[in-house]
């Protein structure tokens, strides 16, 4: 698997998309050989639905493109890593492999809380996380920061 930052810095922007949305910031694309084939970012509160996050997204329209759910061949960058839901899903799609920013302590399903794509369920997913860590970190933890000092200056009715 040959990982490059320059998708990890695309992911980025789709990142940056999210937050001016006022979503998590989180951002992905589905790359296949050289070309970005989908792109995506989290739409959760905009969409109202919970399972909106950047990866199923992206996977979703990445599987549109070559009319398949197969995307064994794809390598799936995103700025987070993906929960049980996401990884799930990226079994399901049979994604070729992840490339993620970010740990999720609290929730990331690729060796963080557990690893799905260990080969566990029947299929093996080629992980490596911390690619561009800092910076996939930087934006939720601005993202996060400016929340809270929103919620405590809000003044009560």
């Amino acid at each position: 698997m040959r990982i490059e930052k320059r998708y990890m810095k695309c992911a980025l922007k789709e990142a940056v998309k999210a937050a001016e949305e006022d979503e998590v910031p989180v951002g992905a694309v589905v790359v296949l050989g050289d070309s970005i084939i989908a792109s995506a970012h989290n739409e959760v509160e905009t969409s109202n639905d919970a399972s909106a996050h950047a990866e199923l997204i992206a996977m979703r329209r990445a599987s549109e493109v070559l009319g398949t759910r197969y995307l064994n061949e794809c390598v799936l960058y995103v700025t987070m890593e993906p929960c049980c839901m996401c990884a799930g899903a990226c079994l399901h799609y049979r994604i070729g492999a992840v490339a993620f920013g970010a740990y999720d302590d609290k929730c990331g399903a690729f060796g963080s809380t557990c690893d799905l794509g260990n080969g566990r369920y029947g299929i093996e997913i080629p992980v490596i996380g911390g690619i561009m860590r800092d910076e996939c970190a930087s934006i939720l933890g601005e993202f996060f920061r400016h929340k809270r000092q929103c919620q405590s200056s809000a003044k009560p009715l």
